[in-house]
């Protein structure tokens, strides 16, 4: 066993960051409709619901437009996707006893192992991606209160990004994911591209440790027999689409608090958050409970796909397929 999982884990690698580039390719404009919502503040909504977004972007900004930041994403999400999914099979590993059996606690251990390895990526991924997939609410902003100054802060600099005074149409200057990492780097040196890595982990931990033990489960009921664990490849796609959504719906609220506060720029009277716990306080304060809830149906709609579609390039062992190994999956040791 120690043998496959050694040898099978290049292949671990290639099926994780194929199946996220697929996955992302599919989902992305979801996930821009997501991250508009969670933005969005009380009394200043610019789009109603997920569909009215994302007919609002086309019409504004063409049917490119919601694939904005789209390129940041598939670049680092194969590295991300890969360390998630290889991390969780190597603890699990690392975790199972003489006959390859886990607990549900060492199940959620290895989840959460596995969480904490992915922010290394998923936090600068996130960040980048959040300015680029914003900036159209900004601007749409800005044609409703053309009055409007939006900022982008950093540390102690306020570098302009557009502004307007009454005129009809507002002056933008878009920042590609390049300059933005290179003012981050300038102003803030490294931990600028990691802001909110506290509130990704508070995410992206429980996130794992719900999903992963989750999906295992659901993996097991698709097997045909005990001497046979094999599983359809459509069973994989339903397990991870129902793991995905249960684990995404569950940490909604920490995706909110961390959305907020790796957004850099601001729209009219949009407040700054001093780290985590203010960021829930004046989220309570201003805009109460529901607030949490931002963009839930569109998260769910992002990651059950997302990753039904990893799990079935994972499962299936296209990477084992490609370099010749024997495919080998650890959910059915």
């Amino acid at each position: 066993m120690a043998q496959q999982q050694q040898i099978s884990l290049p292949a671990k690698l290639i099926n994780g960051g194929i199946a996220g580039m697929v996955g992302v390719t599919c989902v992305f404009p979801i996930d821009l409709a997501k991250t508009r919502l969670q933005n969005q503040r009380s009394g200043q909504q610019m789009y109603k619901n997920m569909m009215d977004c994302l007919i609002k972007t086309v019409k504004s900004e063409g049917y490119f437009g919601m694939y904005r930041g789209a390129a940041v994403n598939l670049t680092l999400v194969t590295p991300e996707k890969a360390i998630k999914l290889a991390a969780n099979d190597f603890f699990r590993h690392q975790l199972s006893n003489d006959i390859g059996r886990l607990t549900v606690f060492k199940e959620m251990l290895a989840g959460c192992c596995a969480g904490m390895c992915q922010v290394i990526v998923t936090t600068p991924m996130e960040m980048l991606k959040i300015q680029l997939q914003d900036a159209g609410r900004i601007v749409a902003q800005q044609r409703v209160m053309p009055s409007v100054v939006t900022t982008l802060k950093m540390g102690g600099t306020s570098a302009v990004l557009s502004r307007s005074y009454n005129t009809a149409t507002p002056q933008v200057i878009r920042m590609s994911a390049i300059e933005i990492t290179r003012e981050l780097l300038r102003t803030k040196g490294v931990a600028g591209l990691y802001r909110g890595l506290g509130a990704t982990l508070m995410r992206d931990i429980p996130f794992s440790v719900v999903y992963f033990p989750l999906f295992a489960h659901l993996q097991q009921l698709g097997q045909h027999s005990s001497e046979d664990p094999s599983v359809p490849f459509y069973w994989s796609f339903m397990s991870g689409c129902l793991a995905g959504s249960v684990a995404a719906v569950a940490v909604n609220p920490c995706d909110v608090v961390k959305t907020r506060l790796q957004s850099l720029k601001k729209g009219s009277n949009e407040e700054t958050y001093n780290g985590v716990v203010d960021c829930i306080r004046k989220i309570l304060r201003k805009e109460g409970p529901r607030a949490f809830l931002k963009g839930a149906s569109c998260r769910a709609l992002v990651i059950a796909p997302l990753f039904g579609i990893v799990q079935v390039v994972y499962c299936v062992g296209v990477g084992e397929f490609l370099l010749g190994y024997t495919p080998y999956n650890i959910y059915s040791a």
